[in-house]
C-alpha cells in the first residue's frame, strides 16, 4: 500500500503481495485524473480543494482520506461529473469530462455507491439491478435477470435474494446490492462513498475482498471516500486530503 499527500509523486513500492498484486493489473495511462483542480463554491470564493494533480489507473483500490472539510466529497462529485472545476481538468481516458457527453459517461462508464444504497425499497434487488441496466441505455446479450443473478453471486450474495425485497434486507446485504447495481452495465470506474461507514468490521472485510477482486481480477479502477483506518490498509494506495486553511495577516 502506497500513502501520500494528493498532490504528492507516488513512488510504486513492493511493499506487500497486494500491491504487486495489483501493480500487474495496472495501466500506464490513467483512467481519471485531475489536472490542476481547483474548487470552491462561489466564483472568488473559499477553495475546497486547491491545484490537485493525481492520477487513477485500472487495477487499483484507491482510498481518499482526510478530515471533515478536506474536500473528500467534493472530490468524489467531480469524479463523478456532477460537478464541474472552478479552475483545471478531471479527464477520463484522457478526454476532459467538461466537454463530454457526461450523461453518457455517469451512466456508462462509471459506477457510484452511495453511503445511503439509494436503493428502491419497494422493488426487488433484480428489479433495482435492471432499472440500473436500463437506464444505461446499454444492449445486452443475455436476459438481464440472468446477468443479475450473475452479479449478486459476485457480491456474495445467495440465489434466492434475487427475488427479495430491498426492504427485507440488512444494512450489510443492502450495500451488496448497491454493488451489485453500480457494475450491472460493467464501468471501468467504481465510486463508492464512505461504502461501509454503517457496516460491522467482518461485513466491512467482506465488502473490501470485493472492491480487491474487481480491481485486481476484472481490472476496475476503485476509488473509496472512507474515514475507516482498516478500509484505507485494505487499499493499495491511500491519497490523504489535507483541509485547506486561510491565514489572515
Amino acid at each position: 500500500m502506497t500513502t501520500a499527500t494528493i498532490n504528492d509523486t507516488i513512488n510504486e513500492t513492493n511493499a506487500d503481495a497486494a500491491a504487486d498484486t495489483a501493480a500487474t493489473a495496472r495501466t500506464d495511462t490513467p483512467v481519471l485524473e485531475l489536472d490542476h483542480v481547483s474548487y470552491s463554491y462561489t466564483k472568488g470564493g473559499k477553495k475546497v480543494l486547491a491545484d490537485k494533480n493525481y492520477k487513477f489507473h485500472a487495477g487499483r483500490v484507491v482510498s481518499i482520506t482526510g478530515p471533515s472539510g478536506a474536500g473528500k466529497t467534493t472530490l468524489l462529485s467531480l469524479l463523478s461529473g456532477l460537478t464541474t472545476p472552478s479552475e483545471g481538468k478531471v479527464l477520463y481516458q484522457g478526454n476532459d469530462l467538461a466537454k463530454a457527453d457526461r450523461y453518457r459517461y455517469r451512466s456508462r462508464d462509471i459506477g457510484v455507491i452511495f453511503q445511503s444504497f439509494n436503493l428502491l425499497p419497494a422493488l426487488t434487488v433484480a428489479e433495482n439491478i435492471i432499472l440500473s441496466m436500463d437506464a444505461s441505455g446499454k444492449k445486452f446479450d443475455r436476459p438481464k435477470k440472468e446477468i443479475a443473478a450473475e452479479l449478486i453471486a459476485k457480491v456474495r450474495l445467495q440465489p434466492e435474494y434475487l427475488n427479495e425485497r430491498i426492504l427485507h434486507l440488512s444494512g450489510g446485504e443492502q450495500q451488496r446490492v448497491a454493488i451489485a447495481r453500480a457494475l450491472s452495465y460493467d464501468p471501468a470506474v467504481i465510486l463508492a462513498d464512505e461504502p461501509t461507514g454503517n457496516l460491522d468490521l467482518a461485513t466491512q472485510d467482506d465488502i473490501m475482498a470485493i472492491f480487491r477482486s474487481l480491481a485486481h481480477d476484472e481490472g476496475k479502477s476503485v476509488i473509496i471516500v472512507t474515514h475507516s483506518p482498516e478500509v484505507a490498509a485494505a487499499s493499495d494506495e491511500v491519497y490523504q486530503l489535507a483541509k485547506l486553511v486561510r491565514h489572515h495577516r
